[in-house]
């Protein structure tokens, strides 16, 4: 059965089980997000956002999650939904899925060596709650969610790479705050940029989140 968090009236859900009018209901008409569809790590080599139509984009991201296909075994994120609304989305997968990710200089590898194709390693590259539901903890509860996705498909460690101040561009916030993954259970490891950090949590057996504050 697939993981499924709860809090109140908030579930989070594998994309596979939501439809993909409801990511894109998250996303929105306007804004990076529904320009981006969750591409920017997802670029081949020599591809960008002005070669690659938003419609190449977006069909993509629906292959990739396989939204509306609850038997499928592979997806790339989770939704969350308040009731019946969707809310929030959160790309997690392993590391070496990430192409453009991985051909990075400085995040998430300055300062550090290790094996860019381990795939017990995953990332979560992307939090994004819908316009009109913010500031309500949907962030912290997708994190939450996402690590117990990660563990229970044999990830040994989740990572991130979220913004260390809020003062930033809105294509930069998509990676989430410092703060909200402290807060969940994360370790900085190290800050390849003024601005980003890299931070990562275990996932072992018994493994426990902590308790949340709000």
């Amino acid at each position: 059965m697939a993981p499924q968090l709860e809090a109140g009236s908030l579930t989070v859900v594998p994309a596979n089980q939501a439809s993909f009018g409801d990511v894109q209901a998250i996303f929105g008409r306007r804004g990076q997000a529904s320009r981006c569809q969750c591409q920017r790590y997802k670029l081949a080599p020599l591809e960008s956002f002005g070669s690659t139509p938003v419609e190449e984009r977006a069909h993509r991201l629906r292959v990739q999650t396989s939204c509306g296909d609850p038997d499928s075994p592979e997806t790339s994120a989770l939704v969350a939904y308040l009731d019946p609304v969707p809310v929030g989305w959160c790309a997690v997968e392993p590391r070496c899925n990430y192409e453009s990710l991985l051909r990075n200089q400085k995040v998430p590898w300055s300062g550090r060596d290790e094996d860019k194709q381990d795939s017990t390693v995953w990332a979560i590259t992307c939090l994004f709650t819908r316009a009109g539901f913010r500031r309500q903890g949907i962030s912290r509860t997708l994190i939450d969610a996402a690590v117990r996705f990660a563990r229970d498909r044999g990830a040994r460690v989740i990572e991130a790479y979220p913004m260390i101040t809020s003062h930033a561009i809105e294509e930069e916030l998509h990676c989430g705050l410092l703060s909200t993954f402290l807060d969940a259970g994360f370790t900085e490891v190290t800050r390849p940029t003024k601005r980003r950090a890299v931070v990562r949590v275990a996932s072992r057996e018994g493994f426990h989140l902590p308790a949340r504050k709000d």
